[in-house]
């Protein structure tokens, strides 16, 4: 188990290296004239030489690449060419934000998404079947955007006009100030991302939980007089998480590295408000920080997943 895991890691850090490498050859190789790009078309050579100077861009590529790469191991992400902030504070800042969204939003859509497709699985083509398979055509086809607007005019809008102030149209508030109000602010973010999801999630639990519930060793598990109850949780659901664990390090990798337009339309000040900034004001170091982040986010969820297989099934820890 010591030996597979330690493979992953290592595995995840090659990976993790070539990414933040591709980052700077789009960033700092790639284009013509950096310094340009960052002072302005209007720039004097004079300013567009001082640049130069200051960021390091008249030295050599693999000097520059040191550099970098040395950087990000101490967590120096450089400054913010709009605000001169530190990258580091601006993005820790909007980190709990962002967290606080993905890993609720997680928990809603794997409670609704793997129990409604157990339900389903077990009583195929009855009416519970049916009404599972609407409700994942339902949210499966609906864009995020869309299902989170719905919510803001009915839940907010309409409530509000009728006295009803229970559901906030945007702003946080933080875990460790009001934890209820907090819970109460991010309610609807968490219900647009979950129901959107865990339509896939409860399709993905339907099919494997059919094709496990037909194998010989479930048949033989009844036979022995075992609880039905028993047969479904403790033996068929256990196999057939896997592909639910495969989806869900990849969605949790995604939303950790920030749900843009989720954030954007309940005015959630995360990470991807902060891309979407960044890119408007075309501040570089904010946006090689937050991508650097979404790819560790995501190397570090796909680890995680690897870790669940080897404790789901013994049989890929020797792979």
């Amino acid at each position: 188990m010591t030996r597979f895991l330690v493979r992953r890691v290592l595995l995840g850090l090659v990976v993790l290296w070539a990414l933040v490498s591709v980052v700077f050859v789009m960033f700092f190789v790639a284009p013509h004239d950096v310094a340009r790009l960052i002072a302005g078309r209007q720039a004097s050579p004079d300013t567009v030489a001082a640049v130069k100077r200051r960021l390091g861009l008249d030295r050599p590529v693999l000097d520059q690449y040191g550099t970098y790469l040395g950087h990000l191991v101490k967590g120096n992400l450089g400054y913010s060419f709009y605000n001169s902030s530190s990258v580091r504070s601006l993005i820790w800042a909007r980190v709990p934000v962002t967290f606080s969204l993905a890993i609720g939003g997680a928990v809603l859509w794997l409670l609704i998404g793997v129990a409604s497709g157990v339900i389903a699985a077990t009583r195929p083509r009855s009416w519970r079947d049916r009404a599972v398979t609407v409700f994942a055509l339902v949210f499966y086809s609906m864009p995020a955007f869309l299902l989170g607007v719905i919510f803001l005019y009915f839940l907010f809008f309409r409530l509000h006009l009728a006295g009803i102030t229970f559901f906030p149209g945007s702003g946080y508030v933080a875990l460790s100030a009001n934890p209820l109000a907090w819970a109460q602010h991010l309610l609807l973010p968490w219900l647009t991302i979950a129901l959107v999801t865990a339509a896939t999630y409860s399709r993905l639990t339907r099919a494997a939980m059919l094709d496990v519930l037909g194998e010989d060793y479930i048949r033989t598990a009844r036979a022995k007089g075992l609880r039905e109850r028993r047969v479904v949780y403790r033996h068929a659901l256990r196999s057939a998480l896997t592909p639910v664990v495969t989806q869900f390090g990849i969605d949790l990798g995604t939303l950790l590295g920030g749900v843009i337009i989720v954030e954007n339309i309940f005015g959630l000040p995360g990470l991807g408000q902060l891309a979407v900034l960044s890119v408007t004001q075309q501040d570089q170091p904010v946006i090689i920080g937050t991508v650097v982040l979404a790819s560790a986010c995501i190397v570090v969820a796909n680890i995680a997943v690897d870790a669940c297989y080897a404790l789901l099934d013994s049989r890929v820890r020797v792979h």
